[in-house]
């Protein structure tokens, strides 16, 4: 069961999230959530779903809101004090989980603010992009060729349109691109299809 929990950054603001790691030690899912600027929080449904997905399959989970959103402290800083909120949270699940495979997923600004902290933190075993906003934010990073990629976008996304999604995967050692029939950018009416191929992402990394 998730309990309210609220953690430090480091010489940065105090952080409000989300937590469920009771008996939870194998493996763990830190989730960020969309552009707060736009109403993105870590009570979106996207986000929620993807921590529903992995505490059913045995994860522990971390949910929370960036800088600014929510009962988080500071404000919003384009990106760049988000990736440091990312790195607190990541410090926070793992310890919670000892040894156990540590997992990072985002959903669309979440996607690009994760994917930064992925290129420089070793303690990473996957990297879930969600509707990554290739089309406003540029994704042109090296990723480490250990990482276990999934990029899931729909077929409708106007952000993340599937020749972008293509070409992204393209980029990435080992990335599975997974494409959801019909869907767009929010995932309307897409969120069980959409929790199966995050549930597929998850065995193949948390299990191994």
């Amino acid at each position: 069961m998730e309990e309210p929990v609220f953690f430090e950054v480091p010489h940065g603001p105090r952080l409000e999230g989300s937590l469920d790691a009771s008996g939870h030690d194998r493996a763990g899912l830190v989730v960020c959530h969309p552009h707060p600027v736009y109403g993105g929080d870590m009570d979106n449904p996207v986000v929620t779903r993807t921590a529903e997905v992995a505490r059913e399959a045995g994860l522990a989970t971390l949910r929370f809101n960036f800088r600014g959103a929510g009962a988080s402290e500071g404000v919003h800083d384009r990106g760049a004090g988000e990736q440091d909120d990312v790195r607190a949270a990541v410090k926070m699940l793992r310890a919670r989980i000892g040894e156990g495979r540590l997992g990072l997923a985002g959903y669309s600004f979440g996607a690009w603010v994760s994917a930064r902290v992925a290129a420089a933190e070793p303690g990473l075993a996957a990297l879930g992009l969600i509707a990554p906003p290739v089309a406003m934010l540029d994704f042109d990073i090296s990723l480490p060729a250990h990482l276990d990629v999934s990029i899931v976008a729909g077929t409708r996304d106007e952000y993340c349109p599937p020749n972008e999604l293509a070409r992204l995967a393209a980029r990435i050692p080992h990335a599975r691109a997974v494409s959801i029939d019909g869907a767009e950018h929010f995932f309307f009416g897409k969120l069980f299809p959409l929790g199966e191929a995050i549930r597929g992402w998850i065995a193949g990394w948390a299990t191994s």
